[in-house]
């Protein structure tokens, strides 16, 4: 018997909700953030908006305690 595997790949992460440029874009944004590269994070922002971010996932990124001076 052959047995056969569900979409364990891209399109499993897809609808999880963990698109890859999402994630990838999200990444970019919070590095953007600490190294204070502030120009960039408008366009990053938007292309993670573009593939499924939302305002809670971005919002938790601008609130990230290692930003804040001490």
């Amino acid at each position: 018997m052959i047995r056969t595997m569900k979409n364990s790949g891209v399109l499993a992460q897809q609808a999880a909700g963990k698109h890859p440029v999402k994630l990838t874009a999200l990444l970019y944004l919070k590095e953007a953030l600490l190294k204070e590269r502030y120009e960039d994070c408008a366009e990053i922002v938007s292309v993670a908006k573009e593939f499924g971010a939302v305002d809670q996932e971005i919002s938790h990124l601008l609130e990230d305690p290692r930003r804040t001076p001490g």
